[in-house]
């Protein structure tokens, strides 16, 4: 068995930055200001969806259900729903069926929800069901996180793939234990939303930043008149709306497609260590550097040998491995990188290490403890 890491040309660094080399440099952008609604930033609070989660039951599967011994509860919650129908079992007697499947459904219950109103659900197995394919849902109750029950959910799966399996082999495309019924829940209760509950109306930005709270106070003010909405903080922004309803709805369907002005945002690169994504947005520069990069290879070879004692000696014959391990590390070149004031430029700059996305998180923190990175660095 040998296991080595080699330096392979970087090319998908660059892949990771090309949307974004497109929109702010190919296209001629101004990183300067950016153009952007206040909709698009900030949402009204309270104004929010809300999760919903059920445990069911489906059924008419053919053969690819749960297998009861393995997964009890199936068959404990067929039997509870029969009882509700008035179907009593024996005593000691063991349901088995392979056509029913126990399942979670999931769905997300909008603002403004209604009842009667059709949501969406998600339809999951939590047992040991080979396909969810061509099954039924059984009515099941959706509850929220205060335990009320706000839908109920039944319908005909729609599952996104196919498989078959005969004599040992096996062929899948896509997962089949998890489904979608469109329209498959209808609401039955809507959730109080607190819009008509106070004189002002507070707006929370998506992401911390005094100068946006600035700029949406600014854009409302100058529209629907001064000292109408003041920043809080960083965050949140109050709005004193009218207090008649028609009213107060025109007039958040006007603010939220005001238009204003925002500067560049922070300095920020995102790295996911498990996948070696990278992704940098337009206002990181790179100040002069240089930067050396050396490979280090590890090789671990194991071969068999056998062991054959003499006929009649008694002994058995064994099977030992021989590992050599060897460790070589190549020269790195010391690089001189300029100094980048444009994304494109620090792409160019960091494509020519010829690194690996995980020898990039390295060379980032190296040149970020240096000095040389003007960015914060985000590992998710």
């Amino acid at each position: 068995m040998q296991t080595s890491s080699k330096t392979q040309p970087f090319y998908s660094l660059g892949h990771c930055f090309v949307l974004l080399c497109a929109l702010f440099g190919w296209l001629g952008l101004s990183t300067d200001a950016l153009a952007a609604r206040i909709k698009e930033v900030a949402a009204v609070q309270g104004v929010r969806s809300n999760s919903l989660t059920g445990y069911g039951l489906v059924v008419g599967l053919d053969g690819t259900g749960d297998q009861t011994t393995q997964a009890p509860y199936t068959g404990q919650s067929l039997a509870a729903m029969l009882q509700q129908f008035g179907v009593i079992l024996p005593p000691g007697v063991t349901m088995q069926p392979r056509n029913i499947a126990a399942v979670m459904v999931t769905a997300s219950l909008p603002p403004f929800a209604q009842p009667g109103q059709p949501l969406d659900i998600n339809v999951s197995s939590v047992g040991n069901a080979k396909s969810l394919r061509g099954g039924t849902l059984i009515a099941t109750p959706l509850r929220g996180a205060d335990g009320q029950v706000y839908a109920m959910a039944q319908g005909n799966l729609i599952v996104g793939g196919a498989g078959a399996a005969a004599g040992g082999a096996k062929v899948q495309i896509n997962h089949l234990s998890a489904g979608r019924i469109p329209g498959g829940a209808t609401v039955e209760r809507s959730v109080p939303t607190p819009l008509q509950n106070s004189e002002f109306v507070q707006l929370d930005l998506n992401a911390s930043d005094y100068n946006t709270a600035r700029a949406v106070a600014a854009a409302i003010n100058k529209a629907k008149g001064a000292g109408l909405a003041q920043a809080v903080d960083g965050r949140v922004v109050r709005v004193r709306a009218p207090s008649n309803p028609d009213e107060r709805v025109n007039f958040l369907a006007d603010m939220e497609n005001l238009t204003l002005e925002l500067s560049a945002p922070a300095a920020r690169i995102v790295i996911n260590a498990r996948t070696g994504s990278v992704v940098m947005n337009q206002a990181v520069t790179l100040a002069a550097c240089a930067v050396a990069h050396g490979n280090l290879s590890v090789t671990i070879s194991s071969t068999p040998q056998v062991s054959q004692p003499n006929a009649l000696s008694g002994g058995q014959t064994t099977v030992t491995e021989k590992t050599d391990i060897t460790i070589k590390q190549d020269p790195g070149s010391l690089i001189q990188l300029p100094a980048g004031a444009r994304l494109a430029d620090v792409v160019k700059a960091l494509n020519s290490l010829g690194a690996t996305p995980q020898d990039l998180l390295a060379i980032l923190q190296a040149m970020k403890s240096a000095g040389a990175l003007n960015a914060e660095l985000e590992v998710i």
